[in-house]
């Protein structure tokens, strides 16, 4: 499998790269970062602390060899371009960028109508076992609880609430059958009234280093059920999203989730 890594000089290209090495069978042919970088020229492999492979950072992926997969951590804006080179070279594509609004979202599926794609919020394992859990408890605990849902994450998190958040809003929503934009509350200030039942909230923390977690809760007058997610090294997020390339490769087209790569119902 040979795979090209956009963004390859954050926090979590670095650590695609890493776990790019580790699979066997699989190959890194290319490696990109946006124009103006600092770190345009460094070999990727020297970047991530593995040693040098050869592979050095560019600000383009025209002239980059044929790979299999191209595996997007950058922006929403940027992202779209990726789209384009993935589906004019046959080039399947991993996506974990956040952030999209609903018209990027959109423009993003009608670009890669026609190339194998798989795109989550979160690439870690247990987090998509969370959201199988969080839509089951939300079947259940209908809306006479009381239900929010909490993120942190470090300092320099662009987009708020996080994409897991989100996706855990979506499943609690779906558990209730209810659509999440109808019921979702993303903020609250000054004299707000009583809360409506059936709402979502949707609490925020940006602070220091914390690499992600993610709490869904079910609240009635008697009691309190918690789902909670602990990240605590991004190389469980580089991993998952490698593992998602490698069932990607050689895939029909199509738009998938972590669900199948991971065979979850």
């Amino acid at each position: 499998m040979r795979v090209i890594i956009s963004g390859a000089s954050g926090r979590m290209g670095r650590m695609l790269v890493q776990a790019v090495s580790e699979m066997e069978g699989a190959e890194l042919v290319g490696a990109t970062e946006r124009a103006g970088s600092e770190w345009l020229g460094r070999d990727a492999g020297e970047l991530a602390g593995i040693g040098t492979l050869g592979i050095k950072l560019v600000d383009g992926l025209s002239g980059l060899p044929q790979a299999d997969v191209l595996i997007d951590f950058t922006a929403a804006a940027a992202s779209l371009e990726h789209a384009r080179y993935a589906a004019a070279n046959g080039v399947a594509m991993v996506i974990g960028t956040t952030g999209h609004t609903a018209e990027q979202l959109s423009e993003l599926k009608r670009i890669l109508g026609n190339t194998p794609v798989v795109m989550a919020a979160n690439y870690s394992v247990g987090v998509n076992l969370a959201l199988i859990l969080i839509e089951q408890a939300a079947a259940v605990l209908d809306a006479g609880y009381d239900a929010e849902i909490f993120e942190a994450h470090h300092r320099h998190k662009v987009d708020a609430p996080s994409g897991t958040a989100l996706a855990m809003g979506r499943s609690l929503a779906a558990g209730r059958d209810v659509k999440l934009e109808d019921v979702a509350v993303y903020a609250r200030e000054g004299i707000t009234g009583a809360r409506k039942e059936g709402d979502i909230g949707f609490s925020v923390m940006r602070a220091g280093a914390i690499v992600g977690e993610h709490k869904a809760m079910f609240v009635s007058d008697a009691e309190r059920i918690e789902i909670n997610h602990i990240a605590t090294d991004r190389m469980v997020f580089a991993r998952g999203a490698v593992r998602a390339a490698a069932w990607l490769n050689g895939q029909e087209a199509g738009w998938y989730g972590m669900r199948e790569v991971l065979g979850l119902k």
